[in-house]
C-alpha cells in the first residue's frame, strides 16, 4: 500500500494536494454567524471609552485582547481575553486589538481581529486558531461590528497603521511592539474601581452563583469522605458548577481540609477531607462577562466544630465584623484592615500566642501577630480577582472608599501543623471569611451574605445542604 507522505507543521497531517484542496473548498453550506457578547456588555464598554477617553486627551491606545498561552507542546490553555481589552469592547476575541485614535472632543475607535478562514480559505483547514473546520463557525467582521456597535477592521490593516508613541498596557505591550505605558495603566486602574451599574449587576450574578456552588460542594463533603475522593472531588465539584452557571472560576479554587486549611493558596487539592477537621473553601465563579466573585468560608467537615475549632473561627468572625463595619464612603481604604489586625492582635495575646503587647505588635516596627496572618485582609474586586493591582498606593491603599468600588474582607487565622510557637491543639487549624462587599451612597452592601459568618449559622447551613 502506498502512503502519502506527511506535510505539515504544527499538527502532522497529508500532503495538501491541489485535488484535496479544491474538493474540501466545496459543498459547504454557509450563513452569517451572530457575534453574542453578554447583554449590556457593548453599551457599558462605550461608556467605558468614553470616560477613558475623557482622561487621555490627545494619546493614541492601543489595547491588546492577546492570545491563548501554550500549556504544553501544541496544546493551549482556554482563551481568556485581557481585562482592560473586555473592559473597552465588551468582547473576548482572540488575538484582537483596540485603537483609540486622538480627534477633537475625544478618541475614534476601531477594533482590529483576525477573520474567521472559512470554507475556500486554505486556513479553513489548515489554521487550527482560527480555521472554522478546527473551531467551529464563527461571526466574522461584520457581525461583530453590528453586535458591538464599533469599526471592525482586519488584523492585517494594523501593520499600515502608526502606532508610534500609542499608550498600551504592562500585559500586552510586547505582544504590539510598543513601550509599557505607566500612565494608561493608572488611568485604567483609576476608573475600572468605580463599578457602573451594569459591572455591579455582573457581580451579583458572579456572587449568587458562586453561594450556589457553595452549597453544591458542601452536599458532596459526607461522599468526598465515606470514599475517599477527598479535595479533588470538591474542587471538581465547584469547577464544574462555575463552567455551567458561568465562564468557568475567576481563579483556581481553594479546598484545604486540616492541615493543608492554614495554607493560604492550597490548589494543590490532592488531600483526603477530614471528618474531625475543618475545611477551608475559597472559590468564585466568574460571569461570562468576566466579572468574578470571591468567597470564601470555613466549614466543620462533620457539621459541627470542636471547640477549638469555634474559638478559632469565633476570633476571625470578629475581626471580619470589625472590618465590615469601616466599609462606608470617605473612609480610608486600609481602616478596615487596621480594625480587623486590631482584633487579632488583641485575640492572640488573650491566648498568650504574642511576645509582645498589643501596641507593639501592631506598631509598624513590630508585625508579631502577622506570624498567623501574613497575608492582607482585602483587595479590589471586578474584572480580575484582584482587581486594579497596577494601581498607584495613592488611588488604592492611600484613598478613601468611594460608592461603586466593589472589595472583599477577608481576615483569618493560619496555625501550621509545623508550627511549634502554637499549643498542640491549635496546629493545623486554618480559617478565613471572606465576603464581597459594594460600598453605597449611605454604607455598604455585603453581595455573599446569604452564606452565614457566624458559627452557629454555619453548622446548621452546613448540614441543611447534606
Amino acid at each position: 500500500m502506498t502512503r502519502p507522505p506527511y506535510a505539515g507543521t504544527r499538527y502532522p497531517k497529508l500532503t495538501e494536494t491541489p485535488a484535496f484542496t479544491e474538493y474540501i473548498a466545496t459543498g459547504w453550506g454557509t450563513g452569517p454567524v451572530p457575534a453574542t457578547p453578554v447583554p449590556g456588555a457593548p453599551e457599558a464598554a462605550a461608556a467605558h471609552r468614553d470616560r477613558l477617553s475623557a482622561r487621555l486627551p490627545g494619546e493614541t491606545i492601543a489595547v491588546a485582547a492577546g492570545t491563548a498561552p501554550v500549556r504544553n507542546d501544541d496544546n493551549d490553555y482556554a482563551f481568556r481575553a485581557d481585562s482592560s481589552f473586555t473592559w473597552l469592547t465588551g468582547a473576548q476575541i482572540e488575538g484582537a486589538v483596540l485603537v483609540m485614535t486622538p480627534r477633537p472632543g475625544g478618541h475614534d475607535a476601531r477594533l482590529f481581529m483576525p477573520p474567521p478562514f472559512r470554507p475556500g480559505d486554505t486556513g479553513f483547514f489548515a489554521n487550527a486558531a482560527h480555521g472554522e473546520l478546527w473551531v467551529g463557525a464563527s461571526p466574522g467582521l461584520p457581525e461583530w461590528a453590528d453586535a458591538l456597535g464599533l469599526a471592525v477592521a482586519p488584523l492585517a490593516d494594523l501593520d499600515g497603521l502608526d502606532l508610534t508613541g500609542a499608550l498600551a498596557t504592562a500585559t500586552q505591550a510586547a505582544a504590539l511592539g510598543l513601550e509599557p505605558s505607566p500612565l494608561l495603566d493608572r488611568r485604567l486602574s483609576q476608573l475600572r474601581m468605580i463599578k457602573d451599574d451594569w459591572e455591579i449587576a455582573q457581580l451579583r450574578e458572579a456572587v449568587d452563583a458562586t453561594v450556589a456552588g457553595f452549597a453544591a460542594v458542601a452536599a458532596e463533603i459526607p461522599r468526598a469522605i465515606t470514599e475517599d475522593l477527598g479535595e479533588r472531588w470538591l474542587q471538581g465539584t465547584f469547577d464544574r458548577h462555575a463552567r455551567t452557571f458561568g465562564n468557568g472560576t475567576g481563579y483556581t479554587t481553594i479546598v484545604g481540609s486540616g492541615p493543608h486549611a492554614p495554607t493560604l493558596h492550597w490548589v494543590r487539592c490532592d488531600g483526603p477531607v477530614l471528618p474531625d477537621e475543618v475545611l477551608l473553601l475559597d472559590m468564585g465563579v466568574e460571569a461570562r462577562s468576566l466579572y468574578t466573585a470571591d468567597v470564601t468560608r470555613t466549614l466543620p467537615a462533620s457539621g459541627t466544630f470542636s471547640p477549638r475549632q469555634r474559638e478559632v473561627h469565633d476570633l476571625v468572625e470578629r475581626a471580619h465584623r470589625a472590618g465590615l463595619a469601616q466599609i462606608k464612603p470617605g473612609t480610608e481604604y486600609l481602616d478596615f484592615h487596621y480594625a480587623a489586625m486590631e482584633v487579632i492582635a488583641t485575640g492572640l495575646h488573650d491566648w498568650g500566642l504574642l511576645p509582645v503587647s498589643v501596641d507593639e505588635a501592631l506598631s509598624p516596627e513590630g508585625q508579631q501577630h502577622r506570624r498567623y496572618l501574613a497575608c492582607g485582609i482585602g483587595h479590589h474586586l471586578g474584572l480580575d480577582v484582584h482587581d486594579c493591582s497596577k494601581a498607584e498606593y495613592e488611588d488604592y491603599m492611600g484613598a478613601d472608599l468611594e460608592p461603586g468600588v466593589v472589595m472583599t474582607v477577608e481576615p483569618g487565622l493560619y496555625f501550621h501543623a509545623n508550627d511549634l510557637t502554637v499549643p498542640p491543639e491549635l496546629r493545623g487549624i486554618g480559617v478565613r471569611l471572606e465576603d464581597d462587599v459594594l460600598v453605597t451612597d449611605t454604607g455598604s452592601e455585603v453581595l455573599s451574605a446569604a452564606l452565614p459568618i457566624d458559627a452557629d449559622g454555619i453548622e446548621t447551613w452546613t448540614k441543611a445542604q447534606q
